[in-house]
């Protein structure tokens, strides 16, 4: 792993122009380099972790960089997940107050949707 991580010049230019020439709120930019920092840093982990992880037969599970990005970096929910959730939620809400709500034509409609 290495300890010093600079930002490409190309995020610091676009920084540059956010903060200067669009007149952008500082903290938002302070957000973008502490998330872009924190990716750098992830990369370096998950590069790390690939060529020096233990294989062993007492682990379940080989650590892989690519697990460690899945984990740290989850993948928002699509809109179609979301609103198979929130379907779930309004069904569980109209349960619980007596409502007997069922909805499988919305749930059939959202599911025959791409993801």
């Amino acid at each position: 792993m290495t300890n010093n991580i600079y930002p490409p010049d190309h995020l610091l230019r676009k920084w540059e122009e956010l903060i200067i020439d669009e007149g952008e709120n500082v903290d938002v930019v302070l957000y973008e380099a502490f998330q872009a920092g924190a990716d750098q840093q992830l990369e370096q982990d998950a590069k790390w972790l690939d060529t020096n992880a233990l294989y062993t037969r007492n682990l379940t599970v080989s650590p892989s960089g690519d697990a460690l990005r899945q984990v740290m970096r989850p993948k928002p929910l699509s809109l179609k997940e979301q609103a198979l959730a929130e379907l779930d939620l309004l069904k569980g809400d109209a349960n619980a107050h007596g409502l007997g709500f069922d909805a499988p034509a919305i749930r059939r409609a959202l599911e025959s949707l791409p993801s």
